[in-house]
């Protein structure tokens, strides 16, 4: 009886130690920290310049109204005590004395700088946090907010996390974004030029409407030559309450099959350079508010298929950069 040959033993990718051939968060922080860690997502209580009519209401097609912080506890709680009770639950799933809070909900560079050096310092004095995670957008950095973070990041590991969903400007527009690609680039070079401590993590969407496999793998590639520290996939999810959902209930969006979901994140993965981190490759929203597509509830199944699928394929990332 011949052993049946395992992804680990015949992995080629160099940035690995278990069966993936893309560079996974949990990798770069167990490599990094030395251990597990885990994100503590974080509510301070921010909108977004594409919902309070800076540059438009409403904000983005697919967000909740929480603003990707459905996880998170309420932004009414002390951001400390939203802290230890985030960790508390955590602990039920991880053993770890590391942890990264997470500023997730909304845009979290939009405020005067006083409020968010104070908002910022409090988190910084957080027990056993070992590093820093700001979620905002491109077109929230005015050079006074850029020069803070730069101050944090001499504190502490800093990453900056921008959405950008796709590099397509007519998609922006459809999603209600509120930005260009264009702005987003100029952010995304200030930050670099500011401080070589700050890292910068870019999000990216696929199955946004009217968008086929050939844009999102130009996005990837778009995004993967600006070499960003950190790339997060995510699918789209249709979440009730949002225009999203309008546009699912009246057939006007149909959501990627997982199949075509696996497919492209491996092309992705392909034409991203192998030292960039890929903070996610799926992502699974509030069980509650789920309309479609039902396939990503079960998160380890996709993230199994695209491991099986690379594996089939002989494939890793970066092996076409």
């Amino acid at each position: 009886m011949t052993n049946k040959t395992k992804q680990k033993d015949t992995n080629p990718f160099k940035n690995t130690d278990s069966n993936k051939r893309y560079y996974t968060y949990d990798y770069f922080l167990r490599k990094t920290f030395g251990e597990k860690c885990a994100k503590i997502t974080l509510d301070a209580g921010f909108t977004c310049p594409n919902i309070d009519g800076r540059c438009g209401y409403g904000g983005c097609i697919y967000c909740s109204s929480r603003g990707s912080g459905d996880f998170s506890q309420s932004a009414q709680m002390p951001l400390a005590e939203q802290y230890e009770r985030q960790i508390s639950v955590m602990k039920t799933k991880w053993q770890t004395n590391k942890f990264i809070p997470y500023l997730q909900a909304h845009t979290n560079t939009y405020a005067n700088t006083d409020k968010l050096r104070d908002i910022y310092r409090q988190i910084l004095n957080f027990p056993n946090a070992v590093g820093f995670n700001i979620a905002t957008r491109a077109d929230c950095l005015p050079n006074e907010t850029v020069e803070l973070l730069a101050e944090i990041a001499e504190k502490t590991y800093l990453t900056v996390e921008l959405g950008l969903q796709s590099i397509f400007d007519d998609t922006a527009r459809l999603i209600n974004r509120g930005h260009t690609f264009e702005e987003f680039s100029d952010g995304f070079c200030r930050l670099r030029q500011a401080s070589d401590k700050i890292k910068i993590c870019v999000h990216l969407i696929n199955g946004l409407p009217y968008e086929d496999s050939e844009r999102m793998l130009e996005s990837a590639r778009v995004i993967g030559e600006m070499r960003p520290d950190q790339i997060k996939f995510h699918m789209l999810h249709v979440l009730k309450g949002t225009v999203l959902a309008q546009m699912y209930e009246n057939g006007e969006y149909t959501p990627m099959e997982m199949e075509e979901y696996a497919e492209i994140i491996c092309r992705q993965l392909e034409v991203i350079p192998d030292d960039i981190v890929i903070g996610r490759i799926t992502g699974d929203g509030k069980s509650d508010d789920l309309l479609a597509p039902e396939w990503s509830k079960k998160k380890f199944v996709v993230i199994n298929t695209i491991d099986k699928l690379m594996f089939s394929r002989n494939t890793w990332q970066g092996r076409l950069v």
